[in-house]
């Protein structure tokens, strides 16, 4: 479901409903928080409680943004996109498009791969544990290993996909054509 917004003379912007820019953006705080916390848990020296508070964040933050991008993916597969502003270059919306399935595949490529490191390296994913999910790998180290390189060089290609993205956000932003609006703000109108 979307909606329209009048913009004092120009086109109205249709945009993403409610809860889908509040989804976009949940996971996008939960992102930008979970890069920093990979980068500083790996640290030589770093207090153990601390870095193992670091990892359960971590492990855990993985899972939430898991769940909540397959939310995402099966209520665009369900509601497409609001459609782009008519003034937008078909190539710029083909790019577009591709951007954001690129997102979405990244964020399920790392988010499985992370969960398959831990669990066939023998860790515990404590908010899983909890719920009493059984882990879904076996136990491997070679599982582990190849899970964890998937992991370290899909993070360039996701971290690449974002700052993209962010870059092409803020472009539309100062150009006021109507991308950004419909997604921003994140509830209300």
């Amino acid at each position: 479901m979307t909606h329209q917004t009048p913009d004092a003379g120009r086109p109205p912007v249709v945009r993403y409903a409610v809860p889908v820019r509040f989804l976009h953006w949940l996971v996008a705080i939960l992102i930008i928080g979970t890069i920093p916390i990979a980068n500083v848990m790996q640290r030589e020296g770093l207090e153990r409680a601390t870095q193992d508070l670091l990892f359960i964040l971590h492990k855990n933050g993985g899972v939430i943004i898991f769940l909540l991008v397959v939310l995402r993916i099966l209520w665009r597969v369900a509601t497409p996109a609001p459609p782009m502003p008519a003034t937008m270059p078909g190539w710029q919306q083909a790019v577009a498009k591709l951007a954001h399935w690129g997102l979405y595949a990244m964020l399920l490529v790392m988010t499985v791969s992370g969960y398959i490191r831990v669990r066939a390296g023998g860790f515990p994913v404590e908010m899983l544990d909890a719920l009493g999910v059984p882990a879904m790998v076996p136990r491997s180290d070679s599982l582990a290993e190849t899970a964890q390189a998937i992991h370290s060089t899909g993070r360039f290609v996701l971290i690449a996909l974002i700052l993209a993205h962010v870059g092409a956000a803020v472009q539309h932003a100062l150009k006021r054509d109507g991308v950004f609006s419909r997604i921003w703000p994140p509830v209300g109108r």
